[in-house]
């Protein structure tokens, strides 16, 4: 299987809705679409702004985004992306999404559990970012059965009933309409596959909280700014976390959208979550 990010491979057969009545309150307390605005972080903009917005966030952070990431959790990400990859159950000749894929973590795990019967798709909205993540990848000799598709969470180009499994890990939160994108995820699970949301969440550790917040709005900006020479990318990482659902919240959403047998893992005491959902 020859790797490719073009994404006419596969028919795209999503119908997009948003419907909401109140674009103030939704926006800044539920962190939901409306109509005409919804959250950048803290900042209010117009949906259709949002996208080249966050866009331009993962551009200017492709190239150090690992490292950062290894920064910033003292490399405890890479713990919580391999009980993602347990918890999935993936077996040898599946076919699995991994959604924002960012530099290729998950899809290289999942490419040696799969095998050569079996097939990894790699999506990320962002061009700079799958350009990082499929030269890595072809670095590290992962070559048969990888693909690379440019694509939005909201409207997958992939038929119905196709994948065993489907992961999205720290991408949901970037999502306009995280509603459409649950309903477009599902749509193209196979009956009896499980989506896995692995995303920053609430902490739930009595005291946690406080001594999160300061390492959020005064340590990230900083170490953005000295190592990556980008503040502000990282303040925005930290203002959409808070306005990105809770834990129970996501699991109603995943419930509204169909997928059944849904439930969630606190990781660091609630800063990240694992949710999981059936299509059954």
């Amino acid at each position: 299987m020859n790797s490719s990010t073009d994404n006419n491979t596969y028919n795209n057969s999503d119908n997009q809705s948003e419907n909401s009545s109140d674009k103030h309150s939704r926006a800044a307390h539920e962190g939901a679409v409306n109509e005409s605005t919804t959250h950048f972080g803290y900042e209010q903009v117009r949906a259709e702004e949002k996208a080249g917005k966050v866009a331009g966030v993962f551009h200017s952070v492709a190239g150090s985004y690992d490292f950062m990431n290894d920064l910033m959790s003292m490399g405890v990400h890479r713990l919580w992306k391999r009980y993602t990859i347990e918890m999935s159950g993936v077996r040898s000749g599946q076919r699995v999404l991994d959604i924002a894929g960012g530099t290729g973590d998950l899809a290289a795990k999942f490419s040696v559990l799969v095998g050569d019967c079996g097939e990894v798709v790699l999506a990320d909205i962002n061009e700079s970012m799958l350009k990082v993540g499929r030269e890595r990848l072809i670095d590290r000799g992962v070559l048969s059965n990888m693909e690379y598709v440019q694509a939005n969470a909201e409207c997958l180009p992939f038929p119905d009933n196709y994948f065993d499994c489907i992961t999205i890990a720290f991408g949901l939160r970037n999502v306009t309409d995280k509603e459409a994108a649950l309903r477009s995820m599902r749509r193209i699970l196979k009956p009896g596959g499980r989506l896995l949301i692995l995303e920053f969440s609430k902490p739930v550790t009595p005291g946690l909280g406080p001594i999160y917040d300061m390492y959020s709005f005064k340590l990230l900006p900083l170490m953005g700014k000295l190592v990556a020479k980008d503040d502000a990318s990282y303040r925005y990482l930290a203002e959409s976390i808070r306005m990105h659902p809770g834990q129970d919240e996501l699991k109603t959403m995943m419930e509204d959208a169909e997928l059944e047998r849904c439930e969630y893992f606190n990781l660091a005491g609630g800063i990240v979550a694992l949710h999981r959902g059936f299509k059954l």
